[in-house]
């Protein structure tokens, strides 16, 4: 059969591996849906309903979830940021979503451990440097032929929280009185600042991004723009000025634990003056970044500077307040990839409790003299999901309103 005359297969690609997406892209039979980031690719598989800690309160067994798009195969980079396929891999069949559609698995190089230990979960088929596009079609089209009699068994979910969190009500209807209220009150503030904005530099005057709060919901997080329309773009030209350096992952490769010695995961390189196979050294890298916070960054404007001092930009959240995605107060709502990176359960706990427009770690830095760790912020994010009530986000509105006006952001 010819390329021409065979069926178009639609597959989804996790992972930023251009050469490999390029290559079965290229492919007249394949149509490709890329996505950097396995949140990214859960989100986009079930419209953002994902939410981690559901579960159905009779049976203790997870919510049934919806397939939103048609594929007919997943392919999944080992690598990915924060979680590796494996864990991407056991949180679709927890989910018990697109078990019948092929799930195949690209590692750098040849490990025969983790080819045993891929087989041995369940997943269909894996892969290593090269790929040829045809000889990938025809698997594909013999794994959906196999898979159709798939039958999905019940799983639990082991050695995890899983309670969802719920807004109570009295909170709830207090975040829509205030978010309301303050709307209307700022409006002209608001009318004037979108003018500023305007006049200084062209482009949207508001800027969306995806975040992710209670229970790893995803949603449309507002502001006011505060930097260059080309900002994003210029990213890299800023990461050395990153003020949160996080502690090492790892003292020793876990996965070059297992195979005899003399013997790595993967290739060996020079990381931080030291000699450690490449897991590790990309790991402490992402480690890094988990949280991205630059100080006096170029890429914000003159109006951006102003609001940002004081917290005007932040006003477009109220709208995200009135929705329900966030609350007055609560933690702070992370970007996907910075969400992603916190995978040790230690620091998950901050999930299990709403995303707000202020926080306890935001006033508590002001206390502190604007300085503040990676570690404290995790721990207060996490006492504030364990510890919170209504009264005590009184008390932390009130002492929002003196650290308005400070010297640096947070």
């Amino acid at each position: 059969m010819s390329e021409v005359n065979q069926p178009l297969l639609k597959l989804l690609y996790i992972g930023s591996d251009q050469t490999t997406v390029d290559l079965i892209s290229s492919y007249p039979s394949f149509q490709v849906v890329v996505k950097s980031h396995a949140l990214a690719a859960v989100s986009w598989l079930t419209e953002t309903t994902f939410r981690l800690f559901e579960l159905d309160e009779d049976s203790k067994s997870q919510v049934v979830y919806e397939e939103k798009h048609p594929i007919d195969a997943i392919i999944c980079e080992f690598k990915l940021p924060g979680i590796n396929g494996f864990t991407f891999f056991r949180r679709l069949k927890f989910m018990k979503i697109y078990q019948k559609v092929p799930f195949i698995i690209l590692f750098p190089a040849y490990d025969k451990i983790l080819k045993m230990e891929a087989f041995s979960m369940g997943i269909d088929d894996f892969y290593q440097v090269q790929i040829y596009p045809d000889r990938l079609y025809t698997r594909i089209q013999f794994l959906n032929i196999f898979k159709k009699e798939f039958q999905p068994k019940t799983h639990f979910l082991e050695d995890e929280e899983v309670t969802p969190y719920k807004i109570p009500v009295i909170k709830r209807i207090f975040d829509i009185l205030i978010a309301s209220f303050a709307l209307l009150f700022l409006s002209p503030l608001m009318i004037l600042v979108i003018i500023a904005i305007r006049l200084e530099s062209r482009g949207k005057f508001y800027y969306i991004s995806k975040r992710v709060g209670a229970n790893y919901r995803i949603f449309d997080f507002y502001k006011f723009r505060s930097m260059y329309p080309d900002a994003d773009k210029r990213l890299k030209d800023v990461e050395h000025l990153n003020q949160y350096i996080s502690e090492t992952v790892e003292e020793k490769c876990q996965e070059c634990a297992r195979l005899p010695e003399g013997q790595t995961c993967s290739p060996q390189v020079y990381y931080d003056g030291e000699e450690i196979c490449e897991r590790l050294a990309n790991k402490r890298r992402k480690a890094k970044k988990a949280f991205l916070k630059i100080q006096n960054d170029p890429r914000i404007t003159k109006v951006g500077n102003l609001i940002r001092m004081t917290s005007i930009d932040e006003l477009p959240q109220l709208f995200n307040v009135l929705k329900g995605d966030m609350s007055i107060v609560g933690n702070r709502p992370l970007p996907l990839n910075e969400a992603e990176a916190l995978t040790k359960k230690k620091w998950s706990r901050r999930f299990r409790a709403p995303a707000g427009l202020t926080g306890l770690w935001q006033v508590e830095k002001r206390g502190r003299g604007g300085v503040m760790s990676e570690e404290e912020r995790f721990a207060l994010d996490n006492y504030y999901a364990e510890k919170n009530s209504f009264w005590s986000d009184i008390g932390i509105i009130f002492k929002t309103f003196g650290a308005l006006f400070q010297k640096e952001n947070v």
